[in-house]
């Protein structure tokens, strides 16, 4: 089950750069700054009204999140759900019909997750979390 929207993922070309950025903004620093070497990425992540922004920097060319940059800009790259059985909501999911990139969940910043093909979201890449109990 669908438990909460967990964080909203912004694509930026500098992380450092955007999370001072992200601190003036919103006058707190960011909790936890981290590299997820299964994503290629860093992420920074500042808490925001029962959920996360997550801040995510792509390392290396051909990454998916720098390839989101070079054809879109920096912006909103994806929003992440958090759900209490990640391996049944992808099941039922499937079962259903949504399309889906990660058919079982990988490690992640924050848990396990799994993401969802845009294609079934109205063009949204959802992520799907299971954090760790």
């Amino acid at each position: 089950m669908i438990k909460k929207l967990d964080h909203i993922a912004i694509a930026v070309r500098d992380l450092e750069a955007s999370a001072r950025t992200f601190q003036q903004i919103l006058g707190i620093p960011p909790t936890k700054v981290q590299e997820v070497p299964t994503e290629k990425v860093r992420v920074a992540f500042f808490p925001f009204g029962g959920a996360e922004i997550e801040l995510v920097q792509g390392l290396g060319p051909g990454n998916p999140v720098a390839n989101f940059i070079e054809k879109r800009g920096e912006g909103v790259h994806h929003i992440c759900l958090e759900v209490d059985d990640l391996e049944g909501t992808l099941a039922r999911l499937a079962a259903a019909g949504v399309p889906l990139l990660d058919r079982t969940g990988k490690p992640g910043a924050c848990g396990q997750v799994a993401f969802l093909h845009p294609r079934g979201a109205n063009g949204v890449l959802i992520e799907l979390v299971q954090r760790p109990t």
